[in-house]
């Protein structure tokens, strides 16, 4: 899987490609969003055989920025992007392995809000950093050729280092077990299938178009009006359709993670991402979530991008 950003089901469906049906029928594996910022990248450079830290920046094709020394951060980053930075070279643990993770604070404190979601822990954290770990990556030679795999292990706290990695499970609506996919929504997603024949869809740059208005409109609050968009009215009403579909299969999701908060309201989590053989994506409850990221000063003045 390459590096790339992870759709949500519904918006993966306008140009007609269904896969995101049966990928909510096969069996995967289950892993919660963590709300952190930024986004950490470390390991052992393919290219030199060095330690490194960085942002996702490691990954650009043009103006790289990788880490192998405090010099090296002092070079591509400032402020409190550096200052995180410095510490995660001197206390994550050395590996050769190549991990990414989103960073949650320094130690000392019970409760953290790293961005919009506030994290209680329940006790005072120990270790010098927090960070939640959530892939691996393979690559041959160039972190720019490098591909991405879903971690499916967790890594041990050290001294100074504590990973945030919850358990998640599909919890049957039926019965008190765990479930290896959302097999509990068969029924309407095989009536998805057979409502599909009846939608008019769109090519991959109106897709595109239409997935930035939906959003907007999301991110604002405003009601979607199947009617609103430059499409048949058809396409919006299946959206919300696979949308539904997304949100029964959210409601089924459960997580050992630390308490999470948005002020005062308690929920679940950020989301999840569930990965099998039709690809993967990701599970998250857009109005509150996305709403409450617009709404966040520091989401906007970029401090966490």
């Amino acid at each position: 899987m390459q590096n790339k950003h992870i759709e949500h089901p519904e918006d993966t469906i306008l140009t007609g490609d269904l896969n995101a049906l049966d990928w909510f029928e096969a069996a995967g594996a289950l892993s919660v969003k963590i709300d952190g910022a930024p986004a950490i990248v470390w390991g052992r450079n393919p290219a030199t055989g060095n330690f490194f830290v960085g942002t996702k920046s490691v990954f650009n094709k043009v103006k790289i920025k990788i880490n192998e020394s405090h010099a090296n951060i002092d070079q591509n980053h400032t402020g409190e992007v550096a200052k995180i930075l410095h510490a995660c070279f001197d206390w994550l643990p050395r590996t050769d392995a190549i991990f990414q993770g989103d960073f949650i604070g320094f130690g000392g404190e019970s409760e953290y809000t790293p961005n919009t979601i506030t994290y209680s822990f329940g006790e005072v954290i120990d270790q010098n950093i927090i960070i939640a770990p959530h892939t691996y990556y393979e690559a041959n030679g160039d972190l720019r050729d490098s591909w991405a795999i879903p971690m499916l292990f967790t890594i041990t706290d050290t001294a100074y280092c504590k990973f945030v990695k919850p358990k998640a499970r599909i919890f049957s609506g039926n019965y008190d077990i765990s479930l290896r996919s959302f097999s509990d929504l068969s029924e309407v997603i095989q009536f998805a299938k057979v409502m599909a024949q009846n939608v008019t869809f769109v090519d991959e740059k109106k897709a595109k178009q239409i997935k930035q208005e939906l959003n907007k409109c999301i991110r604002e609050g405003v009601e979607i009006d199947d009617n609103a968009f430059d499409c048949d009215y058809t396409l919006i009403a299946y959206w919300k359709l696979i949308k539904s579909i997304k949100d029964d299969a959210l409601y089924l999701c459960r997580n050992d993670g630390p308490a999470a908060y948005i002020g005062y309201d308690q929920i679940d989590a950020e989301g999840y991402v569930y990965s099998n053989e039709f690809g993967t994506m990701k599970l998250v409850n857009r109005e509150r979530f996305s709403h409450a990221n617009f709404n966040n000063a520091k989401f906007n003045q970029g401090v966490c991008q």
